[in-house]
Protein backbone atom coordinates (compact mmCIF):
# COMPACT_ATOMS: atom_id res chain seq x y z
CA UNK A 1 0.00 0.00 0.00
CA UNK A 2 1.21 3.52 -0.56
CA UNK A 3 0.30 7.17 -0.81
CA UNK A 4 2.00 10.21 -2.27
CA UNK A 5 2.19 13.78 -1.01
CA UNK A 6 3.01 16.47 -3.57
CA UNK A 7 3.52 20.21 -3.45
CA UNK A 8 4.49 22.94 -5.87
CA UNK A 9 6.81 25.88 -5.33
CA UNK A 10 8.68 28.89 -6.59
CA UNK A 11 12.34 29.95 -6.40
CA UNK A 12 11.45 31.93 -3.26
CA UNK A 13 9.61 28.98 -1.70
CA UNK A 14 10.97 25.87 -3.43
CA UNK A 15 8.86 22.73 -3.46
CA UNK A 16 11.82 20.78 -2.08
CA UNK A 17 11.07 22.35 1.32
CA UNK A 18 8.82 19.31 1.58
CA UNK A 19 11.96 17.27 2.33
CA UNK A 20 12.80 19.52 5.28
CA UNK A 21 9.25 19.32 6.63
CA UNK A 22 9.15 15.53 6.38
CA UNK A 23 12.71 15.22 7.75
CA UNK A 24 13.52 12.91 4.81
CA UNK A 25 16.14 13.89 2.21
CA UNK A 26 14.86 13.83 -1.41
CA UNK A 27 18.15 12.49 -2.78
CA UNK A 28 17.93 9.08 -1.16
CA UNK A 29 15.44 6.36 -0.40
CA UNK A 30 15.02 5.40 3.24
CA UNK A 31 13.52 2.35 4.96
CA UNK A 32 12.00 2.04 8.44
CA UNK A 33 10.97 -1.08 10.34
CA UNK A 34 7.43 -1.32 11.68
CA UNK A 35 5.60 -3.98 13.69
CA UNK A 36 4.02 -5.39 10.55
CA UNK A 37 6.61 -4.87 7.85
CA UNK A 38 8.84 -2.19 6.38
CA UNK A 39 8.04 1.39 5.39
CA UNK A 40 9.93 3.07 2.53
CA UNK A 41 10.13 6.80 1.82
CA UNK A 42 11.27 7.92 -1.63
CA UNK A 43 10.85 10.91 -3.94
CA UNK A 44 9.71 10.20 -7.53
CA UNK A 45 10.32 13.88 -8.32
CA UNK A 46 12.05 16.69 -6.46
CA UNK A 47 12.84 20.10 -7.93
CA UNK A 48 12.07 23.74 -7.25
CA UNK A 49 8.69 23.68 -8.99
CA UNK A 50 7.34 20.30 -7.88
CA UNK A 51 8.20 17.75 -5.24
CA UNK A 52 6.51 14.42 -4.46
CA UNK A 53 7.18 12.15 -1.50
CA UNK A 54 5.89 8.58 -1.53
CA UNK A 55 5.31 6.36 1.48
CA UNK A 56 5.33 2.67 0.54
CA UNK A 57 4.44 0.12 3.20
CA UNK A 58 5.40 -3.52 2.67
CA UNK A 59 3.17 -5.56 4.96
CA UNK A 60 4.51 -8.84 6.33
CA UNK A 61 1.43 -11.07 6.10
CA UNK A 62 2.97 -13.68 8.41
CA UNK A 63 3.70 -11.08 11.12
CA UNK A 64 0.19 -9.69 10.76
CA UNK A 65 -1.35 -13.10 11.39
CA UNK A 66 1.00 -14.03 14.23
CA UNK A 67 0.50 -10.76 16.05
CA UNK A 68 -3.25 -11.07 15.52
CA UNK A 69 -3.48 -14.38 17.37
CA UNK A 70 -5.59 -14.43 20.50
CA UNK A 71 -9.02 -13.20 21.42
CA UNK A 72 -9.62 -9.53 20.93
CA UNK A 73 -6.04 -8.24 21.01
CA UNK A 74 -4.32 -7.01 17.89
CA UNK A 75 -6.17 -9.00 15.28
CA UNK A 76 -7.32 -7.31 12.11
CA UNK A 77 -10.86 -8.41 11.20
CA UNK A 78 -9.88 -9.28 7.64
CA UNK A 79 -6.84 -11.24 8.79
CA UNK A 80 -8.96 -13.16 11.28
CA UNK A 81 -11.27 -14.22 8.47
CA UNK A 82 -8.81 -14.84 5.66
CA UNK A 83 -5.49 -15.44 7.46
CA UNK A 84 -2.74 -14.90 4.91
CA UNK A 85 -4.90 -13.83 1.95
CA UNK A 86 -6.51 -10.43 2.48
CA UNK A 87 -6.38 -6.80 1.33
CA UNK A 88 -4.13 -5.51 4.14
CA UNK A 89 -0.93 -5.38 2.05
CA UNK A 90 -2.64 -3.41 -0.73
CA UNK A 91 -5.34 -1.10 0.66
CA UNK A 92 -4.76 1.95 2.86
CA UNK A 93 -5.83 1.26 6.44
CA UNK A 94 -4.80 1.76 10.06
CA UNK A 95 -1.52 0.05 9.11
CA UNK A 96 -0.69 2.96 6.83
CA UNK A 97 -1.94 5.49 9.39
CA UNK A 98 0.40 4.08 12.05
CA UNK A 99 3.28 4.12 9.56
CA UNK A 100 2.51 7.79 8.82
CA UNK A 101 2.65 8.73 12.50
CA UNK A 102 5.85 6.73 13.02
CA UNK A 103 7.83 7.76 9.95
CA UNK A 104 6.62 11.38 9.84
CA UNK A 105 6.20 12.01 13.59
CA UNK A 106 8.13 15.31 13.57
CA UNK A 107 6.20 16.57 10.56
CA UNK A 108 2.88 15.61 12.17
CA UNK A 109 3.77 17.54 15.33
CA UNK A 110 4.71 20.60 13.27
CA UNK A 111 8.41 20.68 14.13
CA UNK A 112 11.21 21.56 11.71
CA UNK A 113 14.51 22.74 13.17
CA UNK A 114 16.03 23.49 9.75
CA UNK A 115 13.10 25.69 8.67
CA UNK A 116 11.42 26.86 11.92
CA UNK A 117 8.85 29.03 10.13
CA UNK A 118 7.93 26.46 7.48
CA UNK A 119 5.62 24.15 9.50
CA UNK A 120 3.17 26.98 10.15
CA UNK A 121 2.92 27.98 6.49
CA UNK A 122 0.12 26.75 4.28
CA UNK A 123 1.16 25.38 0.90
CA UNK A 124 -0.38 23.66 -2.13
CA UNK A 125 -0.84 20.00 -1.26
CA UNK A 126 -1.95 17.01 -3.29
CA UNK A 127 -2.41 13.59 -1.71
CA UNK A 128 -3.07 10.51 -3.82
CA UNK A 129 -4.21 7.16 -2.43
CA UNK A 130 -4.66 4.51 -5.15
CA UNK A 131 -6.70 2.06 -3.06
CA UNK A 132 -8.64 3.22 -0.03
CA UNK A 133 -11.32 1.02 1.58
CA UNK A 134 -14.37 3.25 2.06
CA UNK A 135 -17.27 1.75 3.99
CA UNK A 136 -19.74 4.40 2.96
CA UNK A 137 -18.45 4.97 -0.57
CA UNK A 138 -17.33 8.10 -2.34
CA UNK A 139 -19.95 10.24 -0.61
CA UNK A 140 -18.49 9.50 2.81
CA UNK A 141 -14.96 10.37 1.61
CA UNK A 142 -16.26 13.78 0.59
CA UNK A 143 -18.21 14.26 3.83
CA UNK A 144 -15.11 13.58 5.88
CA UNK A 145 -12.48 15.55 3.95
CA UNK A 146 -14.31 18.50 2.36
CA UNK A 147 -15.19 20.25 5.67
CA UNK A 148 -11.45 20.28 6.43
CA UNK A 149 -10.57 22.33 3.35
CA UNK A 150 -9.87 19.57 0.84
CA UNK A 151 -11.12 19.29 -2.70
CA UNK A 152 -11.97 15.61 -3.09
CA UNK A 153 -11.87 13.44 -6.19
CA UNK A 154 -12.94 9.87 -5.46
CA UNK A 155 -13.30 7.23 -8.16
CA UNK A 156 -14.78 3.83 -7.41
CA UNK A 157 -12.57 0.86 -8.22
CA UNK A 158 -14.35 -1.87 -10.19
CA UNK A 159 -14.42 -5.38 -8.79
CA UNK A 160 -13.03 -6.63 -12.09
CA UNK A 161 -12.52 -4.52 -15.19
CA UNK A 162 -13.09 -7.66 -17.30
CA UNK A 163 -16.60 -8.01 -15.86
CA UNK A 164 -18.07 -4.52 -15.42
CA UNK A 165 -21.48 -6.04 -14.66
CA UNK A 166 -20.10 -7.15 -11.28
CA UNK A 167 -20.15 -3.52 -10.21
CA UNK A 168 -17.85 -1.52 -7.98
CA UNK A 169 -15.79 -2.72 -5.04
CA UNK A 170 -15.63 -0.98 -1.66
CA UNK A 171 -12.32 0.61 -2.68
CA UNK A 172 -11.87 4.08 -4.14
CA UNK A 173 -8.98 5.92 -5.70
CA UNK A 174 -8.75 9.23 -3.88
CA UNK A 175 -7.07 12.53 -4.78
CA UNK A 176 -7.11 15.28 -2.14
CA UNK A 177 -6.06 18.82 -3.00
CA UNK A 178 -5.78 21.90 -0.81
CA UNK A 179 -4.25 25.38 -0.88
CA UNK A 180 -5.08 26.32 2.71
CA UNK A 181 -3.58 23.63 4.95
CA UNK A 182 -0.21 23.09 6.59
CA UNK A 183 1.53 19.76 6.11
CA UNK A 184 1.05 18.90 9.80
CA UNK A 185 -2.70 19.44 9.50
CA UNK A 186 -2.85 17.26 6.40
CA UNK A 187 -0.97 14.41 8.07
CA UNK A 188 -3.23 14.54 11.14
CA UNK A 189 -6.31 14.39 8.92
CA UNK A 190 -4.96 11.29 7.19
CA UNK A 191 -3.90 9.66 10.45
CA UNK A 192 -7.45 9.84 11.82
CA UNK A 193 -9.57 9.41 8.71
CA UNK A 194 -7.80 6.50 6.95
CA UNK A 195 -8.85 3.95 9.62
CA UNK A 196 -12.23 5.67 9.93
CA UNK A 197 -13.00 5.04 6.26
CA UNK A 198 -11.68 1.48 6.44
CA UNK A 199 -13.73 1.01 9.63
CA UNK A 200 -11.28 -1.57 11.02
CA UNK A 201 -8.09 -1.47 13.05
CA UNK A 202 -5.24 -3.95 13.08
CA UNK A 203 -4.66 -3.57 16.82
CA UNK A 204 -6.65 -3.68 20.05
CA UNK A 205 -8.27 -0.31 20.81
CA UNK A 206 -7.64 0.63 24.44
CA UNK A 207 -8.29 3.75 26.51
CA UNK A 208 -5.14 5.51 25.29
CA UNK A 209 -6.70 5.68 21.82
CA UNK A 210 -8.98 8.42 23.14
CA UNK A 211 -5.95 10.60 23.88
CA UNK A 212 -4.45 9.82 20.45
CA UNK A 213 -7.68 10.81 18.72
CA UNK A 214 -8.03 14.08 20.62
CA UNK A 215 -4.39 15.02 20.04
CA UNK A 216 -4.61 14.38 16.30
CA UNK A 217 -8.06 15.99 16.12
CA UNK A 218 -7.12 19.13 18.01
CA UNK A 219 -8.45 22.22 16.26
CA UNK A 220 -10.71 20.41 13.78
CA UNK A 221 -12.47 17.37 15.20
CA UNK A 222 -14.72 19.15 17.76
CA UNK A 223 -16.30 21.29 15.01
CA UNK A 224 -16.39 18.64 12.27
CA UNK A 225 -20.00 17.93 11.20
CA UNK A 226 -19.27 14.18 11.23
CA UNK A 227 -17.39 14.13 14.56
CA UNK A 228 -19.73 11.51 16.05
CA UNK A 229 -19.14 9.05 13.20
CA UNK A 230 -15.39 9.76 13.20
CA UNK A 231 -15.14 9.19 16.95
CA UNK A 232 -17.19 5.99 16.93
CA UNK A 233 -15.34 4.39 14.01
CA UNK A 234 -11.88 5.47 15.14
CA UNK A 235 -12.52 3.83 18.52
CA UNK A 236 -13.84 0.65 16.85
CA UNK A 237 -17.36 1.40 18.09
CA UNK A 238 -16.36 0.72 21.68
CA UNK A 239 -19.20 2.46 23.45
CA UNK A 240 -17.41 3.34 26.68
CA UNK A 241 -14.42 4.88 24.88
CA UNK A 242 -16.66 6.72 22.43
CA UNK A 243 -18.60 8.21 25.32
CA UNK A 244 -15.40 9.38 26.97
CA UNK A 245 -14.19 11.01 23.77
CA UNK A 246 -17.53 12.70 23.08
CA UNK A 247 -17.66 14.13 26.59
CA UNK A 248 -14.17 15.57 26.21
CA UNK A 249 -15.01 16.98 22.78
CA UNK A 250 -18.08 18.62 24.33
CA UNK A 251 -15.84 20.26 26.93
CA UNK A 252 -13.72 21.69 24.11
CA UNK A 253 -16.81 23.05 22.35
CA UNK A 254 -18.13 24.57 25.57
CA UNK A 255 -14.79 26.21 26.28
CA UNK A 256 -14.63 27.68 22.77
CA UNK A 257 -18.20 28.95 23.01
CA UNK A 258 -17.41 30.56 26.38
CA UNK A 259 -14.06 31.89 25.14
CA UNK A 260 -12.31 30.15 28.01
CA UNK A 261 -9.93 27.29 28.62
CA UNK A 262 -11.01 23.65 28.96
CA UNK A 263 -9.46 23.64 32.44
CA UNK A 264 -11.93 26.33 33.50
CA UNK A 265 -14.83 24.11 32.46
CA UNK A 266 -13.54 20.80 33.83
CA UNK A 267 -12.28 22.12 37.17
CA UNK A 268 -12.91 19.25 39.54
CA UNK A 269 -9.15 19.10 40.22
CA UNK A 270 -7.14 22.15 41.19
CA UNK A 271 -4.25 23.28 39.01
CA UNK A 272 -0.76 23.51 40.46
CA UNK A 273 1.82 25.97 39.26
CA UNK A 274 3.33 23.65 36.65
CA UNK A 275 0.02 22.75 35.01
CA UNK A 276 -0.12 19.28 36.55
CA UNK A 277 -2.65 18.56 39.31
CA UNK A 278 -0.92 17.18 42.34
CA UNK A 279 -2.29 16.71 45.83
CA UNK A 280 -0.05 18.42 48.37
CA UNK A 281 2.07 15.79 50.16
CA UNK A 282 0.80 16.81 53.62
CA UNK A 283 1.05 14.42 56.56
CA UNK A 284 -2.75 14.38 56.79
CA UNK A 285 -3.10 13.01 53.24
CA UNK A 286 -0.65 10.25 54.07
CA UNK A 287 -2.40 9.47 57.35
CA UNK A 288 -5.73 9.31 55.58
CA UNK A 289 -4.49 6.78 53.04
CA UNK A 290 -2.82 4.75 55.80
CA UNK A 291 -6.06 4.71 57.82
CA UNK A 292 -8.05 3.59 54.78
CA UNK A 293 -5.54 0.85 53.95
CA UNK A 294 -5.61 -0.39 57.54
CA UNK A 295 -9.43 -0.48 57.60
CA UNK A 296 -9.56 -2.36 54.29
CA UNK A 297 -7.02 -4.87 55.54
CA UNK A 298 -8.94 -5.40 58.77
CA UNK A 299 -12.12 -5.99 56.75
CA UNK A 300 -10.34 -8.62 54.64
CA UNK A 301 -11.17 -6.79 51.41
CA UNK A 302 -9.41 -7.94 48.23
CA UNK A 303 -11.53 -6.28 45.51
CA UNK A 304 -11.81 -2.56 46.18
CA UNK A 305 -13.60 0.39 44.58
CA UNK A 306 -12.15 3.90 44.94
CA UNK A 307 -15.21 6.02 44.17
CA UNK A 308 -14.19 9.54 43.25
CA UNK A 309 -10.57 8.49 42.85
CA UNK A 310 -9.41 11.93 41.66
CA UNK A 311 -5.72 11.86 40.77
CA UNK A 312 -5.31 8.21 41.80
CA UNK A 313 -3.17 8.57 44.95
CA UNK A 314 -5.15 5.94 46.86
CA UNK A 315 -5.21 3.55 43.89
CA UNK A 316 -1.43 3.93 43.65
CA UNK A 317 -1.02 3.18 47.36
CA UNK A 318 -3.27 0.10 47.23
CA UNK A 319 -1.39 -1.29 44.22
CA UNK A 320 1.71 -1.59 46.42
CA UNK A 321 -0.09 -4.12 48.64
CA UNK A 322 -0.51 -7.56 47.03
CA UNK A 323 -3.48 -8.31 49.30
CA UNK A 324 -5.61 -6.10 47.09
CA UNK A 325 -6.12 -8.21 43.99
CA UNK A 326 -8.46 -5.86 42.09
CA UNK A 327 -8.60 -2.07 42.41
CA UNK A 328 -11.07 0.02 40.45
CA UNK A 329 -10.90 3.81 40.38
CA UNK A 330 -13.88 5.85 39.17
CA UNK A 331 -14.47 9.57 38.81
CA UNK A 332 -16.92 11.83 37.02
CA UNK A 333 -14.06 14.01 35.73
CA UNK A 334 -12.25 12.69 32.65
CA UNK A 335 -9.46 15.16 33.33
CA UNK A 336 -8.90 13.62 36.77
CA UNK A 337 -8.88 10.11 35.27
CA UNK A 338 -6.34 11.15 32.65
CA UNK A 339 -4.05 12.48 35.36
CA UNK A 340 -4.57 9.29 37.39
CA UNK A 341 -3.63 7.19 34.36
CA UNK A 342 -0.41 9.19 33.92
CA UNK A 343 0.38 8.93 37.64
CA UNK A 344 -0.04 5.14 37.56
CA UNK A 345 1.87 4.84 34.25
CA UNK A 346 -0.79 2.47 32.95
CA UNK A 347 0.67 2.53 29.44
CA UNK A 348 4.01 1.18 30.75
CA UNK A 349 2.71 -1.08 33.50
CA UNK A 350 3.52 -4.79 33.38
CA UNK A 351 0.76 -7.19 32.36
CA UNK A 352 0.34 -8.78 35.80
CA UNK A 353 0.15 -5.43 37.59
CA UNK A 354 -2.13 -3.95 34.92
CA UNK A 355 -4.59 -6.81 35.41
CA UNK A 356 -5.16 -5.60 38.99
CA UNK A 357 -6.21 -2.04 38.19
CA UNK A 358 -8.96 -0.38 36.15
CA UNK A 359 -10.05 3.24 35.73
CA UNK A 360 -13.36 4.36 34.26
CA UNK A 361 -15.76 7.27 34.35
CA UNK A 362 -18.84 7.00 36.54
CA UNK A 363 -21.14 9.39 38.37
CA UNK A 364 -22.31 8.60 41.89
CA UNK A 365 -25.53 10.45 41.12
CA UNK A 366 -26.69 7.34 39.22
CA UNK A 367 -26.62 3.60 39.77
CA UNK A 368 -23.91 1.76 37.85
CA UNK A 369 -24.02 -2.03 37.48
CA UNK A 370 -20.24 -2.10 37.05
CA UNK A 371 -19.88 -1.24 40.74
CA UNK A 372 -21.64 -4.35 42.03
CA UNK A 373 -19.95 -7.35 43.61
CA UNK A 374 -16.94 -5.73 45.29
CA UNK A 375 -15.63 -6.38 48.79
CA UNK A 376 -15.25 -2.73 49.70
CA UNK A 377 -15.83 0.79 48.44
CA UNK A 378 -13.99 3.93 49.51
CA UNK A 379 -15.37 7.47 49.33
CA UNK A 380 -12.36 9.48 50.47
CA UNK A 381 -13.07 13.22 50.66
CA UNK A 382 -15.97 12.83 48.22
CA UNK A 383 -19.31 13.50 49.89
CA UNK A 384 -18.47 17.12 50.73
CA UNK A 385 -18.18 17.82 46.98
CA UNK A 386 -21.83 16.78 46.46
CA UNK A 387 -24.75 19.19 46.82
CA UNK A 388 -26.80 18.20 49.87
CA UNK A 389 -29.99 17.54 47.82
CA UNK A 390 -27.97 15.03 45.73
CA UNK A 391 -26.63 13.06 48.69
CA UNK A 392 -29.63 10.66 48.77
CA UNK A 393 -28.85 9.67 45.15
CA UNK A 394 -25.21 8.96 46.08
CA UNK A 395 -26.38 7.05 49.14
CA UNK A 396 -28.64 4.79 47.09
CA UNK A 397 -26.07 4.27 44.30
CA UNK A 398 -23.47 3.03 46.82
CA UNK A 399 -25.39 1.49 49.72
CA UNK A 400 -28.60 0.51 47.95
CA UNK A 401 -27.44 -0.62 44.48
CA UNK A 402 -23.71 -1.47 44.57
CA UNK A 403 -23.84 -2.82 48.17
CA UNK A 404 -20.21 -3.70 48.90
CA UNK A 405 -19.61 -5.55 52.17
CA UNK A 406 -17.59 -2.64 53.55
CA UNK A 407 -17.84 1.09 52.82
CA UNK A 408 -15.34 3.65 54.07
CA UNK A 409 -16.29 7.34 54.05
CA UNK A 410 -13.88 10.10 55.05
CA UNK A 411 -14.78 13.77 55.22
CA UNK A 412 -13.35 16.94 56.86
CA UNK A 413 -14.29 17.74 60.44
CA UNK A 414 -15.32 21.40 60.29
CA UNK A 415 -14.71 21.83 64.02
CA UNK A 416 -10.98 21.32 63.40
CA UNK A 417 -10.83 24.23 60.93
CA UNK A 418 -10.03 26.66 63.75
CA UNK A 419 -6.66 24.91 64.07
CA UNK A 420 -5.66 25.85 60.49
CA UNK A 421 -3.87 29.18 60.91
CA UNK A 422 -4.00 29.97 57.19
CA UNK A 423 -7.74 29.25 56.84
CA UNK A 424 -9.90 32.38 57.29
CA UNK A 425 -12.74 32.05 59.78
CA UNK A 426 -15.94 30.77 58.21
CA UNK A 427 -14.21 29.40 55.10
CA UNK A 428 -14.25 25.75 53.98
CA UNK A 429 -11.00 23.94 53.16
CA UNK A 430 -11.59 23.67 49.39
CA UNK A 431 -13.47 25.99 47.10
CA UNK A 432 -15.53 23.10 45.71
CA UNK A 433 -16.78 21.87 49.11
CA UNK A 434 -20.57 22.20 49.30
CA UNK A 435 -20.53 21.64 53.06
CA UNK A 436 -18.30 20.53 55.91
CA UNK A 437 -19.88 18.71 58.84
CA UNK A 438 -19.31 18.67 62.56
CA UNK A 439 -18.69 15.31 64.20
CA UNK A 440 -22.29 15.18 65.39
CA UNK A 441 -23.67 16.00 61.92
CA UNK A 442 -21.53 13.32 60.29
CA UNK A 443 -22.52 10.71 62.86
CA UNK A 444 -26.20 11.54 62.46
CA UNK A 445 -25.98 11.13 58.66
CA UNK A 446 -23.90 7.94 58.82
CA UNK A 447 -26.14 6.28 61.44
CA UNK A 448 -29.24 7.04 59.35
CA UNK A 449 -27.61 5.61 56.20
CA UNK A 450 -26.55 2.47 58.05
CA UNK A 451 -30.03 1.99 59.48
CA UNK A 452 -31.73 2.39 56.09
CA UNK A 453 -29.49 -0.05 54.23
CA UNK A 454 -28.63 -2.75 56.74
CA UNK A 455 -25.13 -1.73 57.79
CA UNK A 456 -23.41 -1.30 61.12
CA UNK A 457 -21.14 1.75 61.40
CA UNK A 458 -18.10 2.69 63.48
CA UNK A 459 -16.23 6.00 63.57
CA UNK A 460 -12.46 6.35 63.40
CA UNK A 461 -10.47 9.58 63.89
CA UNK A 462 -7.84 10.32 61.23
CA UNK A 463 -4.98 12.63 62.14
CA UNK A 464 -4.23 14.20 65.53
CA UNK A 465 -7.33 13.85 67.75
CA UNK A 466 -7.62 17.24 69.40
CA UNK A 467 -9.33 16.97 72.83
CA UNK A 468 -11.42 20.07 72.11
CA UNK A 469 -12.29 19.96 68.41
CA UNK A 470 -11.53 16.36 67.42
CA UNK A 471 -9.48 15.09 64.43
CA UNK A 472 -9.01 16.96 61.14
CA UNK A 473 -10.60 14.06 59.22
CA UNK A 474 -13.40 11.81 60.37
CA UNK A 475 -13.95 8.32 58.93
CA UNK A 476 -17.01 6.11 59.06
CA UNK A 477 -16.54 2.36 58.56
CA UNK A 478 -19.77 0.73 57.37
CA UNK A 479 -20.01 -3.07 57.59
CA UNK A 480 -22.91 -4.94 56.05
CA UNK A 481 -24.98 -6.80 58.61
CA UNK A 482 -25.21 -10.53 57.94
CA UNK A 483 -28.25 -12.65 58.60
CA UNK A 484 -26.36 -14.43 61.42
CA UNK A 485 -25.48 -11.15 63.08
CA UNK A 486 -29.03 -9.89 62.86
CA UNK A 487 -30.41 -13.16 64.24
CA UNK A 488 -27.93 -13.14 67.12
CA UNK A 489 -28.76 -9.53 67.93
CA UNK A 490 -32.47 -10.29 67.93
CA UNK A 491 -31.89 -13.30 70.25
CA UNK A 492 -29.87 -11.21 72.69
CA UNK A 493 -32.51 -8.50 72.67
CA UNK A 494 -35.22 -11.10 73.28
CA UNK A 495 -33.30 -12.61 76.20
CA UNK A 496 -32.70 -9.19 77.71
CA UNK A 497 -36.38 -8.32 77.34
CA UNK A 498 -37.43 -11.63 78.97
CA UNK A 499 -35.00 -11.11 81.84
CA UNK A 500 -36.35 -7.64 82.37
Amino acid sequence: MFLTISTTGTPERPATDLGFLLHKHPDRAQAFSTSYGKAHVLYPEADVERCTAALLLEVDAVALVRRGKGKGRGGAPDAALAQYVNDRPYAASSLLAVALSSVFSSAMSGRCDARPDAPGQTRPLRVEIPALPARGGRDLVAKLFEPLGWTVTAEAVALDTQFPEWGDSRYVRVVLESQSLTLAEALRHLYVLLPVLDDAKHYWVSSDEVDKLLRAGEGWLPVHPEHKLITSRYLSRRWSLTRQAMERLELVRLAEADDSEVEAIDNAVEESADGETEEKPTPLAVRRRDAITAALTEAGAARVLDLGCGQGQLVQALLKDARFTEIVGTDVSMRALTIASRRLKLDRMGERQASRVQLFQSSLAYTDNRLKGYDAAVLSEVIEHVDLPRLPALEYAVFGAARPRTVLVTTPNVEYNVRWETLPAGHVRHGDHRFEWTREEFRTWANAVAERHGYAVEFVPVGPDDPEVGPPTQMAVFSMKTATTETTTESVNAKEAKAA
